[in-house]
């Protein structure tokens, strides 16, 4: 079976344009020769950190997500959604603001595309060492007002993963994902590692 059919488009329409995603529907060819619909949801992409204590314990917060309807346990996250800014700043950032933590040592760990059958958003997840804990700021709002910091063993947030109680999907991969580099059987990545599916389509429509 050849797999070197070219998926093109031969037709684009815009359902939806919001603050923080928009929906195209495509008609894409498929190997046949017809046109088949696919909506898209478009997104800025994200970044998320899991910092890690010379203790082998980590920091997650507690954060309520309304499309579920319940509090997740997730790691420190937030949008690129400040044009022309660079994934590390954003990580750094995020990091303090949503649990009042530094870090020295920064490395790339994992890239995550969340859900590719119908949206283009993918996450990179960056490991955080040399923690220093200086506050979160002042003046959160929304979801962050209710946020909680958590610090808890590797094992143990390892242990909820498996048994299904934290499933936000970077938080799943990044946990799991420093696991194995803490056993020696993978490296970390440096913080220029190349991030090909980093998503522009709805960045560009805001510049």
């Amino acid at each position: 079976m050849s797999l070197s059919h070219e998926f093109t488009v031969s037709d684009s329409a815009t359902v939806h344009v919001g603050r923080v995603l928009a929906l195209r529907q495509d008609q894409v060819v498929m190997p046949g020769g017809r046109c088949a619909g696919r909506e898209i949801v478009e997104h800025l992409g994200a970044v998320a950190v899991v910092p890690l204590h010379e203790d082998a314990t980590v920091v997650l917060v507690d954060q309520y997500r309304h499309p579920v309807g319940r509090r997740l346990r997730e790691l420190p996250a937030g949008l690129l959604d400040v044009a022309g800014e660079d994934p590390l700043t954003t990580a750094q950032r995020e990091l303090t603001e949503e649990t009042g933590y530094t870090a020295r040592d920064w490395s790339v760990l994992v890239d995550v595309v969340t859900s590719p059958g119908f949206s283009d958003e993918a996450v990179r997840v960056f490991l955080a060492r040399g923690l220093t804990e200086v506050g979160r700021p002042a003046g959160a709002d929304d979801e962050e007002a209710d946020l909680e910091v958590v610090r808890l063993p590797l094992a143990e947030v390892v242990r909820q993963v498996l048994a299904g109680e934290i499933v936000s999907s970077p938080t799943v991969a990044g946990l799991l994902a420093l696991q194995v580099v803490l056993t020696g059987a993978a490296g970390l990545r440096p913080l220029d590692a190349p991030w090909p599916d980093r998503p522009t389509r709805f960045a560009d429509r805001l510049s």
